[in-house]
Order: C-alpha cells, then sequence, then structure tokens
C-alpha cells in the first residue's frame, strides 16, 4: 500500500497560478510529444484521490482523462456530473479514515493530486513517494506544493532525470513519517 504524488512544479515551487491556471505547462516544448512517464505511473496506481479545485479544473478540460476510479475530497459537492458516476465518488471526513475507507475497497496504490489535498495528506504522514518534475519557470506567487508542516519529513532521493535537456524529474521516498 503506497501514496503517490506525480506533480510538475515551477522553479518558485508553485502548482498552479493564484487564479489556479495551468496554462503555463502547456508552453513547455515537448518535440517528441511525451507524456514523460506519466502512463507508466498510473498503471501502478488503483485509484486517484484529488480536491475538489482539482476535480473542478479536470472537468474544465472537457474529456475526462481517467480510466482509474477518482476519489474526491470534498465539503461542498454534493454530487458528480452524470456521465461519471460510475467513476467518480466524493468523500469527506478525516483524511487517516478515508484512505483507511478507500483501501478496505480494494484500492490500495493512490495518487495523490491536488496542492490542499497533497499537503493534507503529508501532515497526516500519508505520502509514501514523490515524483516532481520541475519546469524552468518562475511564477513569482500561485497555488503551493507544499505547506507549512509541524515538523520536517525527510525524503531519499531515487532518481532523477533530465527530460528534452529542459525539465528535471525526481523520484523520492519517505525516509521519515510524522
Amino acid at each position: 500500500m503506497s501514496n503517490y504524488v506525480y506533480i510538475a512544479t515551477s522553479l518558485d515551487g508553485y502548482i498552479a497560478t493564484e487564479d489556479g491556471g495551468i496554462e503555463w505547462l502547456s508552453d513547455i516544448p515537448n518535440p517528441n510529444n511525451s507524456d514523460y512517464g506519466f502512463n507508466a505511473f498510473i498503471q501502478k496506481i488503483d485509484a486517484i484521490v484529488m480536491g475538489r479545485n482539482t476535480f473542478e479544473k479536470v472537468l474544465s478540460f472537457g474529456q475526462w482523462p481517467y480510466e482509474k476510479k477518482v476519489f474526491v475530497f470534498s465539503n461542498k459537492l454534493k454530487k458528480v456530473p452524470g456521465n461519471l458516476t460510475e467513476k467518480v465518488k466524493i468523500i469527506t471526513g478525516d483524511v487517516k479514515t478515508v484512505v483507511a475507507d478507500i483501501n478496505k475497497m480494494g484500492f490500495v496504490n493512490l495518487y495523490i493530486d491536488g496542492g490542499k489535498t497533497i499537503q493534507s495528506f503529508l501532515k497526516e504522514g500519508l505520502i509514501d513517494e514523490m515524483i516532481i518534475t520541475r519546469i524552468p519557470i518562475l511564477l513569482g506567487a500561485g497555488i503551493p506544493l507544499f505547506g507549512k508542516l509541524e515538523k520536517p519529513i525527510r525524503f531519499d532521493k531515487v532518481e532523477t532525470e533530465i527530460l528534452d535537456d529542459l525539465l528535471v524529474k525526481s523520484h523520492y521516498k519517505i525516509t521519515s513519517k510524522i
């Protein structure tokens, strides 16, 4: 059982602009039309856990991109669009309890997405591995990947790759949990 983060961030640590924009990600040259390992990553995942803001951003893409079950943390959302009722479930409650409930359903390898959701999981010691791709841009402000922690969380570097002589993708495993 593992909980994974797979995300891109600006050099100054933001995952989106202040208004949630991620257009800056599509400005990155991708000469080989690569997914930079995302499909290989998603194959080892059982389900995705994301926050409401991330869910709403994904809905704005038009076509639903995930084949895996998606759990959305939200106190505001009460239902999902009709075409997604079999693919998406809204969840509420304590992070540890919710993860235990998701694991009991047979979803044990989880992809955690969205700034606040990732921060909540980190605070509860529920992130096992992180794959972070740094994009060579400074946004200056925005939605940060990391927030305040009660104490440091240590990770070991598993691997670092340079992609297209532009992006730096680093894989980390937790060393110590809170």
